[in-house]
């Protein structure tokens, strides 16, 4: 038995911080793991030879600053996760393995709010198709992540508000698809997911302190500070949607007058456009006409950016993150909706904090939230179940204070 302090365990947790370091990353160089560890570079070239030796990394030869240098990444023997995103009108599905490498991905329409139960038929033969389709056991799943429109409570998995999903009422999300797949699986709201996919791969990447803000049916953001997602002790954090505007402004779903969604949301201000562009207007070809030139369009566009900009402005009086991601299918408008919300930033913000903030647009479209999914799994995983014979195990409950 391993003691504290003793060589055996000091050895162990060396190899437990290079696994979590590649794991985190994808893929590192020798010299970079050193850097993120703390590790000597002789330690961390020992311990990397030990862990290709035992199939847990590999290793190829690549580039570094003109040098040649070597990249480490966990072995595609050691297990595949899957990322499961609901939208409202919307389930996309993806199978990646721990090298961060995407190996299937299928996206499809369904209306989600309707009912959990056909939502979760889909996602469960999706799931299986996606796998299959890799060619790898269904053995190799280490964990599967879901995202969902709504806030979910930390503690129990289930949705908190059954107004934003109300076909999904006493449905608890994480246990559904548990039970579906026979796998342990790991729950989300999308902005958290979504802040999750863009600080792994897209606009948040090199920051450790940001806010992803999604802007679709509803209106929310996900926290990130100082590397981890901040969800709060009710898993509510994040609700930037309802900080409020105008008391006297239009009823908004949570009850209360005038929230930013009201202000911001599509539900909301598509209306302002139908007598005049249709009753089938989208946020998509909003966009697409704004772009285009089209006046109307454009200035719910500003208007929105502006609304938005206050809210950002309240988050970075209180949070100060340094990069806000802005996520969802407003983000296309560029900057027909960003500069608006530099604009509120700059009036309403303390100067001192608008001015280290950089505002810019998820790199990664409609696919940050599934992405965010598989990251969510990275992120939970136990590092000993990739040292002790690379054998899935269960993945520990979300919890709202984990070390990274």
């Amino acid at each position: 038995m391993e003691t504290p302090g003793s060589q055996s365990s000091l050895h162990r947790a060396n190899l437990e911080r290079v696994v979590r370091a590649v794991r985190l990353s994808g893929s590192l160089t020798q010299a970079e793991i050193a850097r993120s560890t703390g590790l000597s570079a002789a330690t961390v070239s020992n311990i990397v030879r030990e862990l290709r030796d035992n199939g847990t990394v590999q290793v190829t030869p690549t580039s570094s600053g003109g040098r040649r240098a070597r990249s480490v990444a966990l072995s595609g023997d050691v297990g595949i996760v899957v990322g499961v995103d609901f939208g409202h009108s919307h389930l996309r599905v993806a199978v990646g393995n721990l090298a961060h490498q995407v190996l299937a991905e299928q996206s499809e329409p369904i209306d989600v709010d309707a009912s959990a139960s056909q939502g979760f038929d889909r996602a469960e033969q999706l799931v299986a198709q996606l796998i299959e389709s890799t060619g790898i056991g269904v053995d190799k799943v280490l964990g599967v992540g879901l995202g969902v429109p709504g806030p979910i409570d930390v503690e129990s998995g289930a949705i908190g508000s059954t107004a934003i999903l109300p076909g999904w009422s006493g449905i608890n999300p994480r246990q559904e698809l548990s039970d579906r797949l026979g796998m342990p699986v790991q729950v989300d709201n999308d902005a958290n997911l979504g802040a999750l996919g863009e600080l792994v791969w897209g606009g948040g990447r090199g920051v450790r302190d940001l806010a992803y803000i999604k802007v679709a049916s509803g209106v929310g953001a996900g926290l990130v500070i100082d590397g981890r997602i901040y969800r709060g002790p009710g898993g509510t954090a994040g609700e930037i949607g309802h900080i409020t505007l105008d008391e006297s402004g239009p009823v908004c779903r949570c009850g209360n007058r005038g929230c930013l969604e009201t202000f911001t949301a599509a539900r909301y201000t598509l209306e302002l456009l139908r007598s005049s562009h249709g009753a089938d207007l989208t946020v998509p070809r909003m966009v697409q006409y704004a772009r285009e030139g089209d006046p109307g369009c454009r200035r719910v566009i500003a208007d929105v950016g502006r609304h938005i900009g206050m809210g950002v402005a309240s988050l970075c009086n209180l949070l100060n993150p340094s990069r806000v991601v802005l996520g969802g299918d407003l983000a296309e408008a560029g900057e027909l909706v960003l500069a608006p919300i530099r604009e509120s930033v700059a009036r309403y913000a303390i100067p001192s904090a608008a001015r280290q903030l950089s505002i810019v647009p998820g790199g990664l479209g409609a696919r940050a939230e599934v992405l965010g999914a598989l990251a969510l799994v990275l992120s939970e995983m136990g590092d000993s179940t990739l040292l002790d014979g690379n054998a899935p195990a269960a993945v520990p409950a979300l919890s709202a204070q984990r070390p990274a």
